[in-house]
């Protein structure tokens, strides 16, 4: 009968909270989020998995580093307001602590995040990080020792992740024998790097590794050539902005960077696979894959609500365990409980990918050297 079969679909959002400078949001970067949610959400109705389809409704907000935290909590409050009884988003770390006072003080609604900040965590707000202040800079210690690097410099983002970062490096340095010769600073949106690239030079580290947005390092090429240097660098997952713009891809090549795509994760590539029968492209990078995963857990999520209510669908996150995951390295895990926000089980969600000018190539998959 109609009336058993006439329902309303589930609605999610999906906050992106920065628009980048010289890109095309809408064909490199959110395209291939949308339909990364659209086709995970399809296959869970054609699967069986949801007996309501999901409509996916999105706002983009321009907040921190360029903007304020007010248009992101707009544009979060507006989500609400339309009914989704779980959001993605914000996205950056910068806006992640405000947005989740308002969502404890009044939305009330279960957000997850690809934000690194671990004080975005808290009884309605989840994290699968594509990154972390605190994992990162373990990473990167650890990738620095391996290559045989014994002084570094820093080149840091005046900012709130660059020194949560550095923070974290600082002690991870320690533990990996590695010895900070300089600390340069630039602002968050830097364009002439010169002053703080010859800090670095003159300190005579061998290796050089960058903490912050990204937006720092425009600059960074001309202030190296006109020195002539070329050292082996190193960056957090600020790296993954190159994809989805071609001035920032130029600005970072010859860096190593923090990413989460592993072409041997079986997950991954089965996701890609419907993907490319889907739309007629294969996107080789973190996005997707990560999309998958969030939407994945918001597909569990609402299939276990009880009731399909914001709070209903904040406990069946609660109860995720062990969910495969198409980031990370070849048997990575997401699991959540009352009092775990963080879903990644593991180091292996990390890889590290170069940008050569040629293409990209995996240096290292999610492991750590003991």
């Amino acid at each position: 009968m109609k009336i058993a079969s006439d329902v309303e679909p589930v609605k999610v959002g999906f906050l992106m909270d920065i628009t980048v400078p010289g890109g095309d949001d809408e064909s490199r970067s959110m395209s291939p989020m949308r339909k990364a949610f659209e086709l995970v959400f399809k296959d869970a109705v054609e699967q069986g998995r949801l007996d309501r389809p999901i409509e996916l409704i999105y706002r983009q907000a321009q907040g921190l580093p360029r903007g304020s935290v007010k248009a992101v909590i707009d544009a979060y409050e507006d989500l609400v307001n339309q009914g989704c009884v779980i959001i993605c988003g914000p996205q950056i770390s910068e806006n992640t602590s405000a947005v989740k006072e308002e969502i404890e003080r009044r939305f009330r609604v279960p957000s997850i995040t690809m934000a690194g900040s671990d004080k975005w965590l808290g009884e309605w707000t989840f994290n699968l990080c594509n990154g972390s202040m605190s994992d990162e800079p373990a990473f990167i210690a650890n990738l620095c020792k391996r290559n045989g690097h014994k002084t570094i410099g820093i080149f840091l983002e005046r900012s709130t992740i660059g020194y949560e970062y550095l923070a974290f490096f600082r002690k991870f340095a320690e533990i990996e024998g590695l010895k900070i010769v300089c600390e340069a600073t630039v602002p968050q949106n830097s364009v002439d790097a010169l002053a703080a690239v010859a800090e670095l030079k003159a300190s005579g580290c061998d290796a050089v590794v960058h903490w912050g947005f990204g937006l720092g390092l425009i600059g960074f090429p001309e202030a190296l050539e006109e020195l002539n240097w070329d050292p082996p660098r190193y960056m957090s997952t600020a790296f993954e902005t190159g994809y989805a713009n071609e001035f920032l891809l130029k600005v970072f090549t010859g860096w190593v960077g923090c990413e989460q795509y592993d072409e041997e994760n079986p997950v991954g590539q089965a996701f890609l696979d419907r993907y490319e029968k889907a739309y007629g492209v294969r996107p080789e990078y973190y996005m997707p894959v990560l999309i998958h995963d969030i939407a994945n857990c918001m597909v569990e999520a609402i299939a276990d609500a009880k009731p399909l209510s914001p709070r209903g669908v904040k406990e069946a996150m609660e109860r995720i365990k062990m969910l495969p995951a198409a980031s990370g390295s070849a048997g990575t895990r997401i699991s959540f409980g009352q009092w775990t926000r963080r879903g990644w089980m593991g180091a292996g969600y990390l890889t590290a990918r170069q940008f050569t000018g040629d293409g990209y190539k995996t240096v290292l998959k999610g492991r750590f050297l003991g």
